[in-house]
């Protein structure tokens, strides 16, 4: 596997996002008026079912969307001891559906100092799944599909549409996205890994 650049998502791949969607949950299930452990377990359904766990909720009872608590958001205890062990080896990239100021949180978490590239949604006017973000960041990183790997806890935004480019492939199964049940073999990714620190063994 001659691989020159390693591709991360950033919610739920490098950023812990737990905290926020539980605030989000809480301030649902006040719109709602039910408790909020029962939207918790319904939204955790959603997620069984390849859906979007808390918008299904939302679209379900009919609520506005509370706005998203980034103040919630967390590195993962082992991510920059990850990435800088990655980075002695390879070229760090960022394909992320983030909104604008995604390098600036990068560097507020202390980690902009491992990523070589970052590429988002919000600033490139394209998101994943759309073939072109991955375009766009291949293109920039001046690196064929073949010598690139995605890692990112979505099967649908990460693995699916990276597969059909050509890249190799890590799902790591944390946050809502590692309840996907897989559904045939282009759901399918290289390596699974359920937290960051288990790159390293493969990487």
């Amino acid at each position: 596997m001659c691989i020159e650049w390693l591709f991360f998502d950033v919610g739920n791949t490098l950023v812990d996002e737990s905290k926020a969607y539980e605030t989000r949950l809480r301030e649902a299930a006040a719109l709602i008026g039910k408790p909020y452990e029962l939207i918790q377990e319904e939204a955790l359904d959603f997620y069984r079912q390849n859906d979007k766990g808390d918008l299904a909720v939302m679209d379900k009872y009919g609520i506005p969307k509370p706005k998203w608590p980034k103040e919630d958001e967390r590195l993962y205890p082992e991510t920059v001891e990850v990435l800088k062990a990655l980075k002695a080896k390879y070229k760090i990239g960022v394909i992320a559906n983030q909104s604008l100021g995604t390098a600036a949180r990068l560097q507020a978490w202390g980690i902009l100092q491992f990523i070589d590239l970052v590429i988002a949604s919000a600033e490139e006017g394209v998101s994943k799944p759309d073939p072109r973000i991955f375009e766009i960041a291949l293109g920039r990183a001046d690196c064929k599909a073949e010598h690139a790997v995605m890692i990112g806890d979505r099967i649908d935004n990460d693995v699916v549409p990276a597969k059909k480019m050509g890249m190799k492939t890590v799902w790591i199964r944390q946050g809502g996205g590692g309840l996907w049940q897989l559904q045939g073999p282009e759901q399918q990714p290289d390596f699974t890994v359920d937290n960051l620190g288990e790159l390293v063994k493969i990487f």
